[in-house]
């Protein structure tokens, strides 16, 4: 069975997310990459979108978890978004994400804090 992978990288948006008051309410940019592993199928012969995962659509369906309900952790936004890309596309077999907050109220100079799940759908 062949397999090929599928990466967005870098997608951002603004949203609403994180357990201190002043996140939900000012907001901020978040990135998220999503790494999937999609199996074969048609998709490597038949050169045509419908027997992939259609990486706009995924892109649209990235944006629509991310900035619809505000969740207190990166970590549960994560999990959210990969569970809705493997629920819309039965042909990813894996989904590893990865969201970045660089506006992290900690305390200290960082770029950003990351969390990356690695997500396999049963």
């Amino acid at each position: 069975m062949t397999f090929y992978t599928i990466t967005l990288k870098n997608c951002a948006f603004f949203a609403r997310h994180g357990v201190l008051e002043q996140e939900n309410v000012l907001g901020q940019r978040f990135f998220v990459d999503a790494t999937l592993d999609v199996q074969g199928g048609d998709a490597l012969h038949s050169d045509q979108i419908e027997d992939t995962v259609h990486y706009g659509e995924a892109f649209l369906l990235i944006e629509e978890v991310v900035t619809g309900q505000q969740r207190k952790l990166i970590e549960t936004l994560a999990m959210d978004v990969a569970k809705a890309l493997c629920g819309r596309f039965q042909q990813i077999r894996r989904a590893e994400i990865a969201i970045r907050k660089p506006s992290a109220p900690i305390p200290g100079i960082l770029d950003y804090a990351e969390v990356r799940i690695d997500y396999r759908p049963s």
